[in-house]
């Protein structure tokens, strides 16, 4: 079974600053959404629910990653900024 790659579990240090960031940054919370949407579809994609080619999947996969290194780099900022 594919594993879905949610923020919390690739970041279980910082909690408390990710559920800060989706309160108080608008940019933070709609990236973080963004992540979540693309995560969830590749996780279906994976387990065979929908159907794609594999250059859309590893597109996909890529705009994950990239997500991801926005997000955390905006976690060490706040956790810098504190």
């Amino acid at each position: 079974m594919p594993d879905k790659h949610d923020l919390h579990a690739e970041f279980p240090e910082y909690k408390e600053q990710i559920h800060h960031l989706k309160q108080h940054n608008n940019h933070f919370a709609v990236l973080f959404n963004r992540y979540h949407e693309i995560d969830h579809e590749i996780h279906r994609i994976e387990q065979g629910a929908e159907v794609c080619s594999d250059d859309y999947l590893e597109q996909q996969k890529v705009q994950r990653l990239h997500l991801k290194d926005d997000l955390y780099m905006m976690i060490k900022a706040a956790e810098a900024a504190v």
